[in-house]
């Protein structure tokens, strides 16, 4: 698929999504204390991007 949203930690230990389009990132989120709070944020951008699929990157 040529697009998917990908949660991932960075260096300061917040989850953070990521949207991906042909390889190429096109926003990242602020930073959430935890992953579920990352995949609300998913919950919420789907509204306008439904069909994009969700992988976590560790």
């Amino acid at each position: 698929m040529a697009h998917r949203f990908e949660v991932y930690k960075d260096k300061a230990g917040e989850y953070r999504v990521r949207f991906k389009y042909n390889s190429e990132i096109i926003f990242s989120t602020e930073g959430y204390a935890s992953k579920s709070g990352a995949h609300r944020a998913i919950e919420s951008i789907k509204k306008f991007v439904p069909e994009a699929p969700t992988e976590e990157v560790e």
